[in-house]
């Protein structure tokens, strides 16, 4: 591999703020990099007593509805409601 081309590749802790989960994975938003995001200024100490930089997501599979099995509901019948309320009754 050339040198200094490509991203320091290492331990990133990836928290889900929404579910309160946390998993251990490498990343190569664990290093600096000029053209990158850097390095997380946060960090948590982990179960096995090191430090490493963590990152919060907003989703994860610990939350997401897909993963978990909670769907939405969606209410297309007051969707339609709503529409004929802003434009009217269609037709004559």
């Amino acid at each position: 591999m050339k040198k200094d081309v490509h991203p320091t590749y290492g331990p990133v802790v990836f928290r889900d703020v929404a579910a309160g989960f946390s998993f251990l994975t490498r990343s190569t938003l664990a290093g600096h990099t000029p053209a990158g995001p850097g390095r997380p200024t946060a960090t948590v100490a982990w179960s096995d007593g090191h430090t490493y930089p963590v990152i919060d997501v907003e989703v994860s599979s610990a939350s997401h509805p897909f993963w978990t099995g909670s769907s939405r509901v969606v209410d297309t019948a007051g969707r339609v409601e709503k529409v004929r309320r802003r434009y009217g009754k269609a037709g004559a």
